[in-house]
């Protein structure tokens, strides 16, 4: 996780013991899909191809969580204010990040992940429930699948912290793991926080950017959205007031 703050550091952004208990209950249930992961595979009668099947879904996952921030952090940062059904908070939190970036550095871990790790905590043992349930026994790679995507999706609010951080404070063998592109970079992160923030959504590993932002994809659907409902987003403000020198 990101290190410590300093004394300095305002009780807003300290983890709560609430939170700290939905961040260890969210991990809790990540580690215990895990062991359901390992255990199906050491009980499988083809080991050797059951274990390949762990890793392309465990990719897979990987992948697809990346995409997920992505279009999550565009819908946040585009659509509905602090009056908003269940994500106002967040917008706001969002939208105070473009302003004080560096805020986030100064949240300890938990104050950052426990949101997302309740989600997990909650719907991560169904999934596994549910899988486990099913009609002729679950393969390791479903487990394998859902397991890594909540990780992943959990642990990409700190992946997006650490895109942040100077390197000097970086946990050991994280940027090494940025400029490997395995997690997304502080370089690349940074190309979000220019105006009017409408690329370099994606906050795991960035793998998707390049695609989303060459393509235009997330202005294809921005217009989209606007003919079916009149609502442009608020990349479309923020672009008119950089081309006016606001």
């Amino acid at each position: 996780m990101s290190s410590a703050p300093s004394d300095d550091v305002p009780n807003e952004l300290r983890s709560t013991w609430p939170q700290r208990a939905w961040t260890l209950a969210g991990t809790a249930a990540i580690l215990m899909s895990l062991f359901t992961t390992a255990r199906l595979v050491a009980a499988s009668g083809t080991v050797t191809t059951d274990s390949l099947a762990v890793a392309l879904a465990a990719f897979a996952a990987y992948s697809l969580a990346d995409l997920i921030t992505g279009v999550y952090h565009w819908f946040i940062d585009n659509y509905g204010d602090a009056s908003t059904p269940v994500f106002g908070a967040q917008i706001v939190a969002f939208h105070d990040h473009h302003v004080r970036p560096s805020t986030i550095t100064r949240l300890e871990p938990c104050n950052n992940l426990h949101v997302v790790a309740g989600a997990v905590a909650v719907a991560l043992p169904v999934v596994d429930a549910a899988l486990l349930s099913a009609g002729g026994g679950s393969p390791a790679a479903a487990h394998a699948f859902a397991c890594t995507f909540a990780a992943c999706v959990m642990l990409s609010v700190q992946f997006h912290a650490w895109a942040h951080e100077r390197p000097s404070r970086l946990p050991p063998g994280v940027e090494a793991l940025q400029a490997a592109g395995v997690l997304v970079s502080r370089s690349q992160h940074a190309g979000h926080h220019r105006p009017p923030y409408n690329s370099n959504y994606c906050t795991v590993s960035g793998m998707w950017n390049w695609a989303l932002d060459r393509y235009k994809v997330f202005e294809a659907v921005e217009k989209v959205v606007y003919l079916a409902t009149g609502v442009p987003p608020r990349s479309w403000g923020m672009m008119k007031t950089a081309e006016h020198g606001g």
